[in-house]
């Protein structure tokens, strides 16, 4: 059974994925914490509902087009 405590972990992002992401969050009155959460919580269920990874390319980091 899994633990309904949450897990905390430490995360290294770029300047530009992170300002993405809180541009996002903000977009989506949410905390970049929440953002996150939200996007691998939407990506897990992704993969559970078709079997496979969003991207084929998952491992590679994004190419962000940020001014």
């Amino acid at each position: 059974m899994a633990d309904s405590k949450k897990k905390q972990i430490p995360l290294r992002l770029s300047a530009k994925l992170y300002d993405a992401l809180a541009a996002w969050a903000e977009d989506d009155f949410r905390s970049v914490n929440g953002q996150i959460e939200y996007l691998l919580t939407e990506c897990v269920r992704q993969r559970k509902k078709n079997g496979k990874y969003v991207s084929e390319h998952l491992d590679e980091p994004p190419d962000l087009d940020i001014k």
